[in-house]
């Protein structure tokens, strides 16, 4: 159990550093639809969406690959390090300095202006220059280090973010010495540049580490890297398009009349989505090193199994207070009643995220045999769902088919995860209650949202409910993790 705690508690640091960030997204964008034009803030939102494929190019998996080779016995931890540093160090810097050389053409090709291509390329480079410093954190289970300079990064990009567009305008106007900083004809130009000097604060606080780590390179060693990250790699990539082509598709597949507008409800009411999404990427930053660093224990599958458990447990809990109270969450983060005609996507969103994160728990058989091709698989079945069923069902019913393109993705992923698991790597899962207790999740989810929408009284009485259920079945191993 002490096991247990350890792992929550870096959870809970880890998920402090996600949370923040996240919030930053919701709490910029009221700003930024008040301060950008609608067209404006579409060439913000379609370059983000390149910069999630980029970041996925830029780390081309070595992250996943140097969590499994610095845990490895056999392996020599030193070189592994500075392989991995090194590696990452050379494409990055190569990546910028070829893609500059080229800016104009990408501009071009990909219709931004060349300013904001050039911001882009800065940012994806110093991402991925940060990539390994807090990976190596978290290697070493060093979650305070890394919450803080998460933090740091996310205090800067918002106090730009709020400088530039609250304070600067008015500065410009009553002193001639801000006046040059100030082009309102270029607003999208302060977003990028509050995100590059985040970026590149956060390379300067980690460059003591670059030091102590230090520059080297092991042929053999990078080789074997290569091969582990590369499945890992494709993985990403077609995550990626699970993560942000809904959009994407979104725009192309409706009415050119609609498809803002849409696109504008299906997103803000996506954002009721994050309490889940927070959980699930909260909890992957503190199983990952937890999953390597325990591999060899004589109980890890039968520990997997139990993380896997009281994981579900929690989320049925996220997906029902959401469900439940989700007219009292619409009014603190979507306050524009035009939006809420899309509540209807928040339970789907909400399943979807709750599967993938059941995902990353049954993901372990491949990552600790080596086996991180099948994760490209499953990863690449899951994208082709989500083009296919979306490419179906937007011309019909609209943002609601990209809803469900998502939880059936993610839901296919969930259940080839598990099918392929027991075939290399068998854990032996509690699958009769874990699939219980999701069922009544789902159902008084169902019951609270479409049959007695509204109703405060009922809606607990559901969720008071569900815990009883858990506390009964589940009270003498919650009794364990308090008493230790």
């Amino acid at each position: 159990m002490a096991l247990f705690k350890k792992l929550f508690k870096q959870t809970f640091i880890y998920g402090l550093a996600t949370v923040l960030p996240r919030v930053l997204s919701v709490i910029l964008v009221p700003l930024y639809v008040e301060v950008l034009l609608p067209e404006e803030y579409g060439v913000y939102a379609s370059l983000m969406a390149f910069l999630i494929l980029g970041n996925v190019l830029l780390s081309y998996g070595m992250e996943t690959a140097f969590f499994r080779f610095v845990t490895k016995k056999s392996s020599d931890t030193k070189k592994v390090q500075s392989t991995t540093l090194t590696s990452l160090t050379v494409s990055s810097l190569v990546f910028l300095g070829v893609t500059l050389l080229f800016k104009d053409s990408l501009a071009s090709i990909s219709e931004f202006k060349p300013e904001y291509v050039t911001y882009v390329l800065w940012i994806l480079t110093l991402d991925a220059l940060v990539v390994l410093p807090f990976v190596w954190f978290r290697a070493n289970e060093k979650p305070m280090r890394y919450a803080v300079i998460k933090i740091i990064n996310v205090c800067i990009n918002l106090g730009l973010n709020l400088f530039s567009f609250l304070a600067l305008p008015t500065l410009a106007e009553d002193s001639a010495f801000w006046a040059p900083f100030w082009n309102p004809e270029n607003k999208v130009a302060y977003v990028f540049i509050s995100n590059l000097v985040a970026s590149g604060a956060t390379l300067l606080i980690l460059l003591p580490l670059y030091v102590k780590i230090g520059f080297g390179f092991d042929k053999v060693i990078w080789k074997n890297m290569i091969r582990y990250a590369f499945p890992v790699l494709i993985a990403g990539i077609a995550f990626s398009v699970n993560e942000a082509f809904d959009r994407i598709l979104l725009k192309y597949l409706l009415p050119a009349d609609v498809a803002d507008t849409q696109i504008g409800l299906y997103s803000a009411c996506y954002k009721l989505g994050m309490f889940m999404t927070l959980f699930v990427m909260a909890f992957r930053l503190g199983i990952e090193p937890f999953f390597f660093n325990h591999s060899s224990q004589k109980n890890a599958k039968d520990t997997y199994a139990t993380i896997t458990k009281y994981f579900t447990l929690f989320g049925c809990l996220i997906l029902l207070v959401v469900v439940i109270y989700i007219d009292l969450f619409k009014r603190i983060l979507i306050p524009n009643s035009q939006y809420w005609e899309a509540l209807k996507i928040v339970p789907l969103i909400l399943l979807a995220n709750l599967f993938l994160g059941i995902y990353h728990n049954l993901s372990v058989w491949y990552k600790v045999t080596d086996r991180t091709k099948y994760g490209a698989f499953i990863s690449i079945v899951a994208a082709g769902i989500t083009l296919v069923l979306n490419y179906v069902l937007i011309p019909y019913i609209g943002y609601v088919g990209s809803a469900i393109a998502t939880l059936v993705a993610y839901g296919s992923m969930m259940v080839l995860s598990y099918l392929y698991g027991r075939k290399y790597y068998d854990v032996p899962y509690q699958v009769i209650r874990i699939l219980s207790f999701l069922g009544v999740a789902i159902i008084f989810s169902a019951i609270s949202f479409y049959v007695f929408r509204g109703n405060i009284l009922i809606g607990t009485a559901l969720l008071l409910v569900f815990i009883a259920i858990l506390v009964y079945f589940e009270k003498n191993e919650l009794l364990k993790v308090v008493n230790k």
